[in-house]
């Protein structure tokens, strides 16, 4: 099991490129994580909801998405409310006095969920959260020590030197362990070193001497490991991107409920895409594509909109020949009005931004469901053909306006009927989709972008060029694990486990 000092320390990109060197060796390995509490989640080839995280670390391990890997999922709402995702579907929502009230039938479905894993793998790299030392929510926990507990579970403690302060994250967090979990750590972990490791020998040794623990690595610090990650790195990392006439310049607007933001990592990934993050209308300036993502509340993220004064700039944009783009709650809030007669989110109805001729009715009922569409924008080949997923509440209904996909299958099965889903306005110019990952196929993307590049007066590039985007991406674990195994100790992580060459079944989950 890997833990952390704190949050954001990097356990979920050491779980992943841990299953990926342990596949390597020939070990059947699987990842867990018993809650996550995120906004960027995905769809199962069965219609399960789970968290991203998660499924970067099964794609490590060669494996498919399964709820299992993830059984607990928190989407928050509202900074006391969450929506619970269990098993893949909606348990309800809890404030966090009642989801803690629920806690030993939570802690049933972790154990359901792990015990289903454990008899199908050989090893099970599990995820802890936050801190390994929380507390004050001790008595409420369900994701990590009682998780090690169930699972017999060896713990590697990763500490981020980056933060500063590295020898009170280690040194403290283990003495506010219980001398029960305190012997389940098997070793440490430092993380996001900067500059020549080296220079970090005493330190080593200072740790190894107080804690009598072993250092299993000191891992420098990686600038862009682009991977799909469970926390927004890559939008801090976009927030000061420069637009310049010589790229696609793509603003996504940051809603503070916003959701997915994965569904743009392969655009910003584009040498020819200069992709900003923006905050307020100001930030729009030189934009030729401006989005509008996803959203967990999309009533109260359009009342940010309205209120921010993205409403007359967005017009304004548009009027210019600027593109407008909507992913599925950025797609409701491009229409005319959303209704809320169920009291989903806020209830009533609220005027959309009024770009699309649709309107949209919140539903309590959640549709979770993995995609193949056509695209019938404008001049686009019949082979560009896009794989993504559906999450959201709520249907939306085309008024005068065309869509903007055709479904050719929902779940992996072929559409009864031809369906539609979006819709485009009659310049091209406006359109929106509820389709998360559309910019992940490398033909869309690229005809798509080619299309802005000539309104612009630039030459087209070949589709060659977004294909190697997605080769270099698929590409990065490899990379990041490689990475890590020149850094860490593997002798000392086989030794505390018991394993032998990768071959033989483990007594102990890690």
């Amino acid at each position: 099991m890997i833990m952390g000092t704190g949050s954001d320390v990097g356990k979920t990109v050491i779980v992943a490129g841990l299953c990926r060197l342990f596949r390597r060796r020939g070990i059947k390995v699987a990842p867990f994580k018993a809650q996550n509490m995120s906004l960027n989640s995905f769809v199962t080839a069965a219609g399960g909801e789970m968290g991203r995280a998660q499924v970067l670390q099964a794609q490590a391990c060669g494996l498919l998405p399964h709820v299992d890997m993830n059984p607990i999922l928190l989407k928050p709402e509202a900074d006391n409310c969450s929506q619970v995702i269990v098993h893949g579907t909606v348990w309800g929502k809890h404030d966090a006095r009642s989801y803690f009230d629920r806690r030993r039938e939570l802690l049933g479905f972790v154990q359901e969920s792990y015990e289903r894993l454990a008899r199908s793998y050989d090893l099970i790299v599990i995820e802890g959260a936050g801190s390994a030392a929380e507390m004050n929510l001790r008595d409420r926990d369900v994701v990590n020590w009682p998780v090690a507990q169930v699972a017999d579970a060896r713990v590697i403690l990763i500490a981020d030197i980056d933060r500063g302060g590295v020898f009170a994250q280690v040194i403290g967090t283990l003495d506010l362990l219980a001398p029960d979990e305190r012997r389940r750590v098997m070793g440490v972990i430092i993380n996001k070193f900067r500059g020549d490791s080296s220079l970090f020998d005493d330190g080593v040794t200072y740790l190894e001497e107080h804690t009598q623990l072993p250092i299993l690595g000191v891992i420098p610090f990686q600038r862009q490991l682009e991977l799909d990650q469970e926390d927004s790195v890559e939008i801090t990392r976009h927030q000061n991107t420069v637009f310049t006439s010589d790229k696609v310049n793509v603003a996504v607007v940051l809603l503070p409920r916003m959701s997915n933001f994965t569904d743009f990592n392969s655009l910003a990934a584009e040498s020819d895409v200069a992709l900003r993050y923006i905050k307020s209308p100001s930030e729009m300036a030189g934009a030729d594509v401006v989005v509008l993502p996803g959203s967990k509340s999309t009533i109260a993220d359009l009342g940010y909109l309205y209120q921010a004064g993205f409403r007359p700039a967005l017009q304004g944009h548009a009027t210019d020949g600027g593109e407008l783009v909507g992913i599925c709650g950025g797609y409701q809030m491009l229409g005319r009005e959303i209704s809320d007669p169920c009291g989903v989110e806020a209830g009533g109805k609220t005027d959309g931004l009024g770009f699309l001729d649709v309107v949209t009715e919140l539903t309590p009922e959640k549709r979770t469901v993995q995609v193949e569409a056509r695209p019938l924008l404008a001049d686009t080949p019949a082979d560009c053909a896009v794989q993504g997923y559906e999450i959201h509440l709520g249907r939306t209904r085309r008024g005068n306006v065309a869509p903007c996909f055709r479904i050719l299958s929902h779940g992996g099965s072929d559409a009864a009927q031809t369906m539609g889903d979006g819709a485009i306005s009659d310049d091209c110019r406006t359109w929106g989709t509820y389709i998360h990952g559309v910019f992940d196929s490398p033909a869309f993307r690229r005809h798509w972008l080619n299309q802005i590049r000539r309104r612009k007066g630039l030459p087209p590039l070949p589709i060659a060029v977004s294909e190697n985007v997605n080769q270099r991406l698929s590409s990065a674990m490899d990379k990041w694990s490689d990475h890590l195994e020149r850094h860490l100790s593997f002798p000392l992580i086989f030794e505390g486990l018991k394993l032998s060459c990768g071959h033989q079944k483990p007594d102990i989950k890690l």
